[in-house]
């Protein structure tokens, strides 16, 4: 049955993602895949979130699979993070292929660390 929890996750993640991802781009005349950054920071964010209350013990198992692993499984993306930087890079805006790794990565970990920070905080 934990299959189930994933799957219930993903179907909220994935279409998120894309809706998510479009509204943005559509706000935002430029090349910087700006839709892509802002699903992986809020997915990191959230799985900071979920991983400080497991360790805190305030997220169950079932908790977990459908939020961590469902929802920001299918939420995050890490395949069009890296299609989107060769993009940039093979289109001459090589600029913003380094600035989107080097802003993804930072960001991503800072939000993963500051949800975990966070759930400490409010379970710990």
């Amino acid at each position: 049955m934990n299959w189930l929890l994933v799957v219930a996750g993903a179907m909220v993640g994935a279409p998120l993602r894309y809706l998510t991802d479009r509204g943005v781009q559509a706000r935002h005349d430029t090349v910087f895949p700006w839709g892509t950054f802002l699903v992986n920071v809020a997915g990191s964010l959230v799985l900071g979130l979920v991983t400080g209350a497991a360790l805190a013990g305030a997220a169950s198992e079932p908790v977990r699979l459908l939020l961590g692993t469902g929802l920001c499984g299918a939420l995050t993306t890490y395949s069009t993070f890296s299609y989107e930087t060769l993009r940039l890079a093979e289109d001459g805006a090589r600029l913003f292929a380094v600035l989107n790794v080097v802003l993804s990565v930072a960001a991503g970990l800072g939000a993963a660390f500051a949800g975990a920070a966070l759930a400490a905080g409010a379970w710990g």
